[in-house]
Order: C-alpha cells, then sequence, then structure tokens
C-alpha cells in the first residue's frame, strides 16, 4: 500500500441522500491546517487551537463562494487519531456539500486517501498495533452487540497484552538460552526444568487464545440457517414469528413460498441470517422448480438446518426424504402447529438411534422461538464456542501466526527432550518470537499490510 503524499483527504462518514444530518470531511498530513485556512473563513475572534471546534463557511478560495456553513475541528500531532495534524470539516449531510469541500481540498494539494490510509498511518506512527487496526474495522463492521464488543476490548488492547507478555516471555528464554552459549563457564548451569515449565504455560495460553478462533469467525461472518420442509408446514410462519415481521407470505395454500426469503437477527449475540426457503416438493410448476432447487442448495450452504415438520401429520415419508437431502448438515426438528394436536404431542424422529434436537412450536402464536433460540446456541456451543473468551475473538491471520508460534514452542520441547544443543533451542524460540510479532504487527511485510487495510472503507 503506497503511503506518498504529504497530506490526505477523504469523506470518512457514510453519504446518502436525504439520510445523513452531518458529513465530515477528514485531511491529515503537514499541510492539512494551512489547506484549512485557505478554505475555512471563521466570523469573530475564534482561536485556532487544537482540540477546539470553529464555526464557520467553506468558501472556494478564489471565487469566494460559499460552499458550506460548516463546523471545523482542529486535532494537531501527536494528539491525533493518526498522530498527524487532523483537521475535519463537518458539514451539512447529503452528497453535495462533503463531496465539494472535499473536491477543494484535493485542489488545495491533498491526495485522495486510500482505503484504511489513516489508520494505516496511526500504525505506522506507533500510535496502534496491529491487533487493534484490525479491531477498529471489526468494530466498523460488527452485526451484534456481542460483535461490537469483542472488538472493543481487542482496541482496548486486551489481545494485544496477552501476545505481548507470551513474547516476552519467549525473548527471555531467548536470552537465557543464548547467554549460556556465549558465557557457559561465567554461568550457573542452566535450569532445565524451569525452562520446561515456562514452555508449558506458554502453550498453555497460547492454547487458550487459539481456541477463541471460531467465535471470532462466528461474531464477524454469522451464522447461516435454514428453514426447510415441506409446503405448507409453517415455515414462513416461524419466519415471521422469529423475525417479528412479516417477511414471508403466509397462506393456507402449499407451495406459496417461491424463493428464499431473508431476515438478519441476533441470538445470544451472534448475528444469524435466517433463510426461509421454499417448501421441498416434486413439482411440474417451472417456478415452483427453481424455487426448490434453490431451497435444497441454501440447505447444503447453511451452517444449520431447521427441519420443520407439521405436527398433525407426523413424521411422512417426504420429510424422510428431505432429510436424507440435509442429514450432513447440522439440524434441528423443528414440529410445528403443536397448538393443532389435541393433547399436544411429539411426533416421532426419523431415526430413533440418530436422535434430532428437538424444538415444538406454534408458529401462528408464536409459542416455541424462545426455546428454538436456545437450541441453536446450544448447536453451537457444542461445536465452536465451548472454550471461548468472551473478551478475545482472533482472525484467520492471528490464528495463522499463533499457530506458527505453537508449533515452534513444542519444537522447542521436542529439541530439549531429544537432548540436542542449545543452538537448536535458539532456532525455534526466535520463529515463535517472529510468529508473535507478526500479530502486534513488528518485522510485518508490506503484502500482509496491504491485505489488512484493503478490507477498511475510505476515510477510516
Amino acid at each position: 500500500m503506497s503511503t506518498s503524499g504529504t497530506t490526505i483527504a477523504a469523506i470518512a462518514t457514510a453519504i446518502v441522500p436525504a439520510q445523513g444530518s452531518v458529513g465530515i470531511v477528514r485531511l491529515s498530513g503537514t499541510e492539512a491546517v494551512a489547506i484549512a485556512r485557505a478554505l475555512f473563513h471563521a466570523p469573530g475572534q475564534q482561536v485556532w487551537e487544537s482540540h477546539h471546534i470553529l464555526y464557520g463557511y467553506v468558501q472556494h478560495p478564489k471565487t469566494y463562494r460559499v460552499v458550506d456553513e460548516v463546523l471545523l475541528l482542529l486535532m494537531l500531532a501527536p494528539r491525533s487519531y493518526t498522530c498527524e495534524d487532523v483537521v475535519e470539516f463537518h458539514c451539512h449531510g447529503g452528497m453535495m456539500p462533503v463531496q465539494q469541500v472535499l473536491q477543494l481540498c484535493l485542489e488545495q494539494g491533498a491526495r485522495l486517501a486510500e482505503p484504511g490510509e489513516f489508520t494505516l498511518r496511526a500504525f505506522l506512527n506507533g500510535r496502534l498495533d496491529l491487533t487493534q487496526v484490525e479491531s477498529i474495522n471489526d468494530l466498523v463492521g460488527a452485526r451484534s452487540p456481542q460483535a461490537a464488543q469483542t472488538a472493543l476490548a481487542g482496541l482496548q488492547g486486551k489481545l494485544a497484552h496477552p501476545i505481548r507478555h507470551l513474547r516476552a516471555t519467549c525473548l527471555d528464554l531467548l536470552a537465557e538460552v543464548e547467554a549460556r552459549i556465549d558465557f557457559e563457564e561465567d554461568l550457573p548451569p542452566l535450569n532445565e526444568a524451569h525452562i520446561q515449565t515456562q514452555l508449558e504455560q506458554l502453550l498453555a495460553d497460547v492454547t487458550h487464545i487459539l481456541a477463541t478462533a471460531d467465535r471470532g469467525a462466528l461474531l464477524r461472518t454469522g451464522l447461516k440457517v435454514a428453514i426447510v420442509g415441506r409446503p405448507n408446514v409453517g415455515k414462513s410462519s416461524l419466519l415471521n414469528a422469529w423475525s417479528r415481521s412479516d417477511r414471508a407470505i403466509v397462506t393456507e395454500l402449499p407451495g406459496t413460498t417461491r424463493d428464499v426469503v431473508e431476515s438478519q437477527l441476533v441470538v445470544g449475540g451472534i448475528p444469524i441470517q435466517v433463510l426461509d426457503t421454499a417448501g421441498i416438493r416434486d413439482t411440474n410448476d417451472r417456478v415452483e422448480k427453481i424455487g426448490v432447487e434453490r431451497s435444497r442448495l441454501a440447505a447444503q450452504n447453511a451452517d444449520l438446518v431447521l427441519l420443520t415438520i407439521d405436527a398433525q401429520a407426523g413424521w411422512t415419508e417426504a420429510d424422510q426424504a428431505i432429510h436424507e437431502q440435509v442429514r450432513d448438515r447440522p439440524l434441528i426438528l423443528v414440529i410445528n402447529k403443536i397448538d393443532l394436536v389435541q393433547p399436544p404431542s411429539a411426533s416421532p424422529l426419523p431415526t430413533p438411534h440418530s436422535p434430532l434436537p428437538t424444538v415444538p412450536t406454534a408458529a401462528a402464536l408464536n409459542q416455541g422461538i424462545d426455546a428454538l433460540e436456545t437450541a441453536i446456541l446450544e448447536t453451537v456451543q457444542r461445536g465452536t464456542l465451548r472454550a471461548a473468551n468472551l473478551d478475545i475473538a482472533i482472525n484467520q491471520r492471528q490464528a495463522a501466526a499463533l499457530t506458527r508460534a505453537k508449533a515452534a514452542l513444542e519444537q522447542v520441547q521436542r529439541t530439549i527432550a531429544d537432548r540436542l544443543p542449545l543452538d537448536f533451542w535458539t532456532i525455534d524460540l526466535r520463529s515463535a518470537i517472529q510468529a508473535l510479532g507478526e500479530l502486534l504487527g513488528e518485522d510485518v511485510t508490506e503484502s500482509v499490510l496491504d491485505r489488512i487495510f484493503s478490507r477498511f472503507c475510505i476515510g477510516k
């Protein structure tokens, strides 16, 4: 990623016509204040001081045409997001005011910022480490309160702190071993048992942090849940009751849903994309046949399938056929319309030898939704969230670096067990130190930075 150019500028807020009340144009660099002075007119005796807000107008520097009435915020180095001089024009919302102000900044010599370049400068100037950088991106893209809380914890250093501690311990071990290599005759013998104890603790800590990788993936990408079943078993009613809105058409006619209907929910802090699919059955209707094929595809791509049956009909051959198509996916059996069964009772399971988690519901009466959410969370916890730490949730890049660090530390243990010379110990200790350093952004390659910051929006 290029960082050439003295001063960068970008729109720092989402711009939607007639939707936003305020739009911000941000500048960072040595010429930020000079550009602001060229464009901004502050009436009265307002003082240009850091971390003060000025009121005035943005004017064209040659024609003096007023572009917008704005507030100007000054944040001088090093007390700013980038550790550089930062200026923000707080304009009226909408497309035209901010675009015109941005264009004037560019005409005064600023360069349009690349995606994530403000945060990149904060990283390069030492204000943020790489775990905090990635937490900022996670916070911007958070889809649930739990995801936002976890990202905020990362921004506050709750991931960086244990990683720094691990790396410092590895550095201490390396120094102790290298001292014995260089000054063996002047120092007491190496305490091998102490080294082994520290290695075991390091590996336990690394393993504990690695266990949060699956939780991190869930918080960032969410869970895709598909509601499948025969026509008219109440799939759309279930979606509507769950989402508390009429997202899907509900009638007494089978085959009403012809396509996949989506709804976004949050369950237990996890973003969930719920897919209401067309009833799966053999049909000669061309349109319905397309919907059925899309339903099968949605079920195969889902993280979890809610196989829904009609309590009145019980388990039918058609239900068994659908089960055969989705049995390789994580499943919960939803027995709907129990309010129509007298007395309400659960239908038999498809395979007594392999029982499915089962939830009775009466979607038309909004009954059973809480039990369904509990069953979903229990299913997830049995799989990926069992060992998760609530404050930390690492991403794929961080997990890869920690995996390398763990492998290096395990190799040190094998080296000690094989009674190899101390020089061999240092090789793998250095590898562990390098992997942990990459987590924080030390000795990180430009290609890694490019990959990380390309996911940022322009203006952040």
